[in-house]
């Protein structure tokens, strides 16, 4: 594999509510600390679909999209040292600073100017990514590309699980069967939790949530998931809960599933804010709600869980790069089935 600089790259956009174009963008070529990526698979996030709509809180339109990507190192800067061509990466697509307390700290996860690849103009719907080289992670010699692209939101899922402490023994909660709330529900299991409920919609994502290792589901259409928590656990509660969907109405159910002392994760992105919150039951149950953005520390961790997990089963559809307009609306049909949608190259 060998490019020349500077190099023609296309990169995909929404520019408007529902639409994407592809920009031609050069790269002039790297800075010595830089590694080029040629993308092999970027699956569309959730997040996506909030750019996608408009909506999401913190990525104003125009912007590049896809930040859940693999591929194969095709340069490396003059001072890389560990990335090498032809490697098989995966990468962590935060961008922080490096000197501020937190950074300085490790806490890069709570940057003062934490940003991410895709906001900054260089998404991963595109043939090629330039990234910071200790953000290159090595994929297992058996993880496919698709997989591999699932490194992303299974490392905002190990996030999330490893803020709120998961531990052995421990009945969890999880609301909203989408790829987020079904790699949590595999991630607590994988921390030790010893009954992991996932409440949403019936379909084939509470099936899949029962091969990824959660103990029941609830159909929420039909039963309110924390009266069915409490009928579950004798009148106890789950002693942990994760938020998915970022709807108001799954942070109340969350919340009220909770036992006395109980913590609540909420991972989901919300299109509508602020929201209203069972007060007085926090108080009188002194009950935590906390959140979970990205990750810090947690691509290896994600990595080295997926070998035990079936990654390839979360990709229900795949599509060519120039395919990206019919990719985002299918990610967008609720009627599609879709769980991830990976675009190839």
């Amino acid at each position: 594999m060998s490019v020349s600089f500077p190099l023609h790259n296309r990169v995909g956009q929404v520019y408007e509510p529902f639409k994407v174009r592809f920009l031609d963008k050069q790269i002039p070529g790297l800075a010595p600390d830089e590694v080029l990526v040629k993308v092999r698979a970027s699956a569309i996030c959730g997040s996506d679909l909030h750019i996608a709509r408009g909506k999401h809180p913190s990525a104003p339109l125009p912007v590049t999209i896809g930040h859940e990507f693999s591929g194969d190192v095709a340069a490396v800067g003059g001072a890389v040292t560990k990335a090498r061509v032809g490697q098989r990466v995966c990468v962590e697509p935060c961008i922080v600073c490096g000197v501020c307390d937190a950074c300085r700290h490790g806490d890069y996860g709570h940057c003062e100017h934490i940003s991410y690849t895709y906001r900054m103009g260089n998404g991963a719907m595109a043939d090629y990514v330039v990234v910071k080289e200790p953000y290159i992670y090595e994929l297992p010699g058996d993880m496919s590309y698709a997989a591999g692209a699932l490194m992303e939101p299974l490392s905002v899922a190990t996030h999330a699980v490893r803020r709120a402490h998961v531990g052995l023994g421990d009945t969890v909660l999880v609301v909203g069967p989408g790829p987020i709330g079904l790699m949590v529900a595999a991630m607590c299991r994988q921390a030790g939790a010893g009954r992991v409920i996932v409440a949403g919609r019936p379909g084939p994502r509470l099936d899949m949530a029962l091969a990824l290792g959660a103990t029941d589901t609830v159909d929420s259409t039909a039963q309110d998931p924390g009266e069915a928590v409490y009928a579950m656990t004798g009148g106890k509660g789950a002693d942990k809960s994760f938020e998915c969907v970022g709807k108001e109405e799954c942070l109340t159910q969350a919340l009220t599933a909770l036992r006395a002392g109980g913590t609540c994760t909420v991972v989901g992105i919300y299109e509508k804010s602020p929201v209203q919150l069972p007060v007085a039951r926090m108080v009188t149950h002194e009950l935590i709600l906390q959140g979970a953005q990205g990750y810090c520390w947690d691509f290896p961790i994600a990595i080295a869980a997926a070998e035990r997990l079936p990654m390839d089963r979360f990709v229900t559809h795949t599509f060519p790069m120039d395919q990206l307009q019919q990719a985002l609306d299918t990610a967008l049909d609720r009627t599609s089935g879709s769980l991830k949608v990976v675009l190839q190259a």
